[in-house]
């Protein structure tokens, strides 16, 4: 079954990683065989940067690294940015007041990342979860808005994140907000059920695959394969030449991929490399 594939990309929580947060010795041992073929491998994540460079280094890739959901592209060796296509500030402001409306009651936790740093307006339980988590460290900074605006932050934010413990509320805000903005402004996923996300248009896994495919590497789509478990991980998943939905993944995404691989917890990125690259 194993295709002309030189590249394979893969996502990182609910892909290579699972609740403990760490990647099983059969999919290393997969990703090494694949690269012991030549084939490249590299990360496409909605993480952080900062958060997503201790995968790169576990599944051992030689690649740029893919980090919010495509908005930021760089590579780990030189520390050079490859890419980089920030949320435009008039936007991130529009979004951040829409966004207000529901955090009001303290449903929401609303997180703003400038330069690889994550910003919140207070600390919530979701937050403390999600640096546990991610490992990293928060910046509390009161109204986001006005910090946004203060003039001492020179970049406009890489990325817009919106936490609920309630899937229905992010699912709502979603239909909600994709009427008011049209896919030219923002980019609006959902990277798990309670995550809301927003990136510039540009910026989704797809773009920067294909850019990472076809620009750096000189492949061409049919030798991609794309493995990933939610609707953020769609135009990588559309794109690629195999695209590949984790069994634990998103039930709306799984009839849109070319093969649907068992569950993270069974290693199912050690299966579809088997089946279509080894």
């Amino acid at each position: 079954m194993a295709q002309d594939i030189r590249l394979v990309v893969v996502d990182i929580d609910g892909t290579i990683s699972g609740d403990a947060n760490q990647v099983n010795e059969p999919v290393k041992q997969a990703i090494a065989a694949a690269q012991a073929k030549g084939v490249k491998v590299a990360i496409a994540t909605g993480r952080m940067y900062r958060s997503a460079v201790r995968f790169h280094e576990l599944i051992g890739s030689d690649l740029p690294l893919i980090s919010y959901q495509g908005a930021l592209i760089k590579d780990p060796r030189t520390d050079e940015i490859v890419g980089h296509w920030p949320v435009d500030i008039d936007q991130a402001l529009s979004l951040l007041d829409d966004l207000g409306e529901y955090a009001a009651n303290d449903q929401l936790s609303i997180h703003v990342y400038i330069n690889d740093e994550l910003y919140v307006r207070k600390m919530t339980p979701q937050t403390e979860a999600y640096a546990e988590r991610s490992k990293v460290e928060v910046k509390v900074v009161g109204d986001l808005r006005e910090f946004l605006t203060q003039g001492k932050m020179p970049y406009p934010p890489t990325k817009i994140l919106a936490m609920s413990d309630t899937a229905e509320l992010i699912t709502e805000m979603l239909r909600v907000l994709k009427d008011r903005y049209t896919p030219q402004q923002l980019y609006l996923t959902k990277s798990v059920a309670t995550f809301f996300e927003a990136t510039n248009p540009i910026a989704n896994k797809g773009t920067a695959v294909k850019h990472l495919a076809e620009n750096i590497l000189g492949f061409e789509r049919s030798q991609v394969l794309a493995i990933g478990d939610n609707f953020n991980d769609l135009e990588m998943i559309e794109y690629a030449g195999i695209g590949v939905v984790m069994g634990n993944g998103a039930e709306g995404l799984k009839p849109l991929g070319d093969w649907v691989a068992p569950s993270v917890d069974q290693d199912g990125v050690a299966a579809a490399i088997e089946k279509f690259v080894l």
